[in-house]
């Protein structure tokens, strides 16, 4: 049954992906609800399978690098849902949903098989280590897109060549809004789950740091959003910065999230690439 909910799930978010393009091409109302409704039913699917498929392992299902894969799709897909209800920001959808598609593709290809079930991922810091930061990931890649949008429409302000989109486009100060709320939410987010992390590898391996490559680069990853962060509420960083600092960041959540678990090793790649 998990596996029947995984296709159906990847089968409509292909359906609001192909919407999202009539929708940018024809930006008629009715197609952009029916993708919106593809990807909340493809959300609910893949929901049921993440809880059967933890419900079946014992822990939550992020232990291989095709359920973390999977994970983070879902919750980008959840978070732009959810954004969307609340912003009315609807072209964002034309990059969530290819994407959130493009990584269920990745997680159908990895290596699937079920992690035995273990005490050390059944501990409450693991839960809360895992849920923020992914939670985190998924706003981020929200701030990504909001920040290629505001690049694009600018630019094409200055150049004085609209062009076919911008009657779709949110206006420059919404998608900075966006950029911004999304790092007011999701940088919380992420520092708790490194904490609880830390706090969970002193019991395990008896010290909170242990030069693990994925504890190096989500430090750095750390770093680049409290510079982003620290400059928009100290310094008055707004648009093109910060919009650029979104998409570098993002760029350093992804090398963490994928390039370190498939090319390096340490403490993570037990529970990620096998």
């Amino acid at each position: 049954m998990e596996h029947v909910l995984l296709i159906l799930a990847a089968c409509v978010y292909c359906i609001g992906s192909v919407g999202y393009f009539v929708f940018l091409v024809r930006n008629g109302e009715n197609v952009h609800r029916a993708a919106v409704g593809m990807l909340v039913a493809g959300a609910v699917f893949h929901g049921a399978a993440i809880v059967l498929r933890s419900t079946a392992t014992g822990h939550l299902a992020v232990t291989t690098l095709s359920e973390a894969l999977s994970f983070f799709a879902w919750l980008m897909v959840v978070a732009y849902v959810l954004i969307q209800n609340r912003l009315r920001l609807r072209i964002l959808g034309s990059f969530v949903a290819p994407l959130a598609a493009a990584f269920m593709f990745g997680s159908a290809i990895l290596p699937s098989h079920m992690i035995p079930t273990s005490p050390l991922l059944k501990s409450a810091w693991v839960w809360l280590h895992v849920s923020t930061l992914f939670g985190a990931n998924a706003l981020f890649a929200v701030a990504c897109a909001a920040g290629i949008l505001y690049l694009y429409q600018e630019r094409a302000i200055k150049k004085k060549r609209l062009g076919p989109l911008y009657g779709r486009l949110p206006s420059l100060e919404r998608l900075d809004r966006v950029n911004h709320v999304c790092l007011l939410i999701g940088f919380p987010l992420m520092t708790v789950g490194l904490l609880a992390g830390f706090l969970y590898a002193s019991t395990v391996w008896k010290s909170p740091w242990n030069w693990d490559p994925k504890e190096i680069f989500a430090l750095i990853t750390w770093l680049i959003y409290a510079v982003l962060l620290h400059e928009r509420l100290a310094v008055g960083w707004r648009g093109r910065r910060a919009a650029w600092l979104a998409i570098f960041g993002f760029s350093a959540v992804l090398i963490t999230f994928l390039g370190v678990n498939l090319f390096l090793k340490g403490h993570h790649t037990l529970f990620v690439t096998q």
